[in-house]
């Protein structure tokens, strides 16, 4: 388990403003010596989860400065190809929650504060038994329009089945529809504990499995599966 590429998980909680340029640069410095790829997963922006079992994230102002000091050590780690995984769940669940327009904006400043040319940065894409692909590629499209710049910078693509269970190959069947929507967008695939598939439960589900190994997987749409969510992470207090 311990060898398998699996990204960092940066919150406000654990890495503040204060000392996450710091974490980074511990990172990139590992990254260096097992000539690996810095990847994170970006999660603490405000109203996170709307206020559901993961509930948390820091206030307008607070998350652009802790973007940015994200963003800013990024940078300084270019020559590691940083992948940032930009928080789950953030657009996907945005239709139900209410706040679409308002998740559009605060998503597309922190791809501003994260974007640079080494830098490969995934939005939230749900995953299969979730949003229909029309409806995911068009929340997808929204920040990819809002964020890129005239040189080109943005988004790389969006991330499928983080913390989730569904079966690889309907990840990347679903990749597929919903990149066939954008204009030349990629995707990447959790294979972190999908293993058996999904139960239809999100919640600490009894019974599942991990995936396929990180790097193992990949085609025209699909850069890749990672462990995004740790396997037998707990999903918090639920089902035991």
């Amino acid at each position: 388990l311990s060898a398998q590429p699996t990204p960092v998980w940066l919150t406000p909680e654990g890495d503040p403003t204060d000392v996450v340029g710091e974490r980074i640069a511990n990172l990139a410095a590992e990254a260096r010596a097992q000539s690996a790829r810095v990847a994170v997963v970006v999660y603490g922006l405000p109203e996170r989860d709307c206020g559901g079992f993961s509930a948390g994230g820091l206030g307008t102002d607070a998350y652009r400065d802790w973007t940015r000091a994200i963003g800013d050590a990024l940078r300084d780690a270019a020559d590691t190809a940083p992948i940032v995984i930009l928080e789950p769940d953030s657009l996907a669940l945005a239709p139900e929650c209410g706040n679409v327009d308002e998740r559009v904006d605060q998503l597309s400043a922190a791809v501003g504060a994260h974007a640079s040319d080494s830098t490969w940065i995934y939005v939230d894409g749900g995953h299969s038994n979730w949003l229909p692909p029309t409806e995911m590629a068009g929340l997808v499209d929204q920040v990819d329009r809002a964020s890129r710049t005239d040189d080109g910078r943005g988004i790389r693509g969006f991330a499928t089945n983080v913390s989730n269970y569904e079966a690889t190959d309907k990840e990347t069947a679903y990749a597929h529809k919903v990149a066939g929507h954008l204009n030349g967008l990629h995707a990447i695939i959790d294979t972190g504990r999908n293993g058996a598939g999904s139960t239809g439960d999100w919640c600490n589900p009894p019974g599942r499995l991990i995936g396929e190994a990180g790097g193992t997987i990949g085609d025209d749409v699909v850069d890749t599966n990672l462990w995004i969510k740790p396997p037998g992470e707990s999903d918090g207090t639920c089902n035991g």
